[in-house]
């Protein structure tokens, strides 16, 4: 049987580390700072991809791929984008390795490259190199292109799944005839992403903008969702960009519009990444281990035969095979637990500590009154249920549990969310860990300042300031537009 996980509040980092751990999602590389992801690990990734591509495709977006070497040369041609990059870059200098006189391997002094190669942290560059061979005209417009990649940007400070050297992502990039064009792409992806997180992950977040220092190198404005983590610290769980022209101009991508006038073209771009898996573990799981909302589970629900010699063996296997059937027939993901050596005990905790959303078991005494246990891993409950009618059964209680994830998650984000009028106020909010919203004099100098001193960051301006008043600087006292969202994040 796996390990036991440290209690949330014992330890909440080993707590994360436990879940992942004994949730088979993922585990540390030979390589400094990456990881491996694991079979359960991946197949939870490939639903978050598999419906978020149909959701960008359903927006009329395409899939592409772009190489995952950049020229040196291309990374210089934005100012702001490779100031924002440089430090986290991972260069190619050599094509080859070859054996000193010790017989140590060492790169190849004869194979070093004309020029250097990035190994991709994000593919503005290279793809807004090629745009401008591919758009002449209006009528080339807009591009709506997404790629699905791996990305390299050096962490020194590695998380599975929240920060690595190396994750798995999309990037949306795209070229409009306007700004209008361009902006209302860039928020409509967002919400995409809003959908996706609160629709599916079952994980509520907040929409904004990013202030100037925290936006994306190269950016207009960044825009982003937040989602509250159990310890009371946000996740920035998706970003989406606009880029103005500022990629369009540092490429020389133009195009001619409908008078025949010569105009830069507008860029979004847009991504998130295996991130999400982490936000969904601190969002939902316990001390028994993983939660996973049922519409992203690899497996939603886990029957377990259970039988004690050869003569109940047939029997039970038969209905549980029907079971599978029926169920899988209305679309729901079944795994058959087939490991039979083991108790019960120990295959229900395994099948716990995976996140599988409900557990079916089937026994001799079920045969006899042709009933089923189920149990939810959600909140513990198990009861005995009838047979008949089972897939609609399991079906409602799927649905239940999403909702009730997603409600507790809202209801904890509510709690834990204040409105602060002073200083002292915040300070409380933020060291017992929660969202603060407070009045910011807008100066990266009291930004730089508070995070410093509570280790907030502002994670995002409210896109409608109505409901935000003006007001005064908490610190400071300097007239303030409106409240901003602040709080430790990951």
């Amino acid at each position: 049987m796996a390990d036991a996980v440290t209690p949330r509040d014992e330890d909440y980092s080993q707590w994360y580390q436990d879940v992942v751990r004994n949730g088979q999602l993922a585990e540390n590389s030979p390589a400094r700072g990456c990881m491996i992801i694991k079979p359960n690990g991946m197949a939870l990734w490939e639903n978050m991809r598999d419906q978020l591509d149909q959701m960008f495709k359903d927006t009329g977006h395409q899939n592409y791929y772009f190489p995952l070497f950049i020229p040196e040369r291309y990374m210089e041609r934005e100012a702001e984008h490779v100031e924002g990059f440089a430090k986290e870059c991972a260069v190619v200098t050599h094509s080859r390795l070859t054996q000193d006189e010790e017989g140590d391997l060492v790169p190849d002094p004869e194979s070093e490259l004309g020029e250097n190669y990035i190994v991709r942290p994000t593919s503005e560059t290279i793809i807004w190199d090629t745009y401008s061979k591919w758009i002449q005209s209006y009528r080339d417009l807009p591009l709506l292109y997404n790629q699905w990649a791996n990305v390299v940007r050096w962490e020194m400070r590695p998380r599975l799944f929240l920060r690595t050297a190396e994750f798995l992502w999309q990037e949306g990039h795209t070229a409009h005839a306007t700004e209008t064009e361009a902006v209302e792409e860039a928020e409509r992806m967002l919400d995409v992403y809003t959908t996706f997180a609160e629709e599916y992950m079952a994980m509520p977040v907040l929409q904004g903008r990013k202030t100037e220092s925290e936006r994306f190198p190269g950016a207009v404005d960044t825009y982003c969702i937040e989602a509250m983590m159990q310890d009371g610290k946000a996740l920035q769980a998706g970003t989406s960009h606009f880029l103005g022209q500022n990629f369009a101009k540092a490429f020389d991508c133009t195009f001619t519009n409908e008078d025949n006038e010569e105009e830069y073209v507008w860029a979004t771009s847009w991504g998130v990444s295996t991130r999400l898996i982490g936000g969904l573990i601190m969002t939902h799981s316990d001390d028994q281990g993983l939660v996973l909302p049922p519409k992203l589970a690899p497996h939603q629900v886990v029957i377990v035969p259970l039988f004690f010699d050869d003569d109940q063996e047939g029997p039970v296997m038969e209905t549980c095979e029907r079971l599978q059937e029926r169920l899988e027939d209305h679309g729901i993901r079944v795994k058959m637990d087939q490991n039979h050596t083991q108790s019960p005990g120990w295959r229900f905790s395994e099948h716990e500590l995976r996140g599988v959303p409900l557990r079916l078991a089937i026994g001799p005494r079920d045969l006899e009154n042709d009933n089923v246990e189920m149990a939810r891993r959600d909140t513990q409950e198990k009861e005995v249920v009838p047979q008949d009618g089972i897939a609609e059964r399991v079906s409602d209680t799927l649905d239940d549990i999403q909702h009730a994830l997603r409600e507790r998650a809202q209801d904890r984000q509510a709690d834990n969310t204040r409105v602060v009028e002073d200083y002292d106020a915040f300070r409380e909010v933020i060291g017992r860990g929660g969202f603060a919203w407070a009045h910011w004099d807008g100066t990266p100098e009291t930004e730089a300042r508070i995070q410093e001193e509570t280790s907030a960051t502002i994670r995002l301006i409210p896109f409608d300031r109505e409901d935000h008043e003006e007001g005064e600087d908490m610190l400071t006292g300097e007239p303030s537009e409106g409240r901003v969202l602040f709080a430790q994040a990951y």
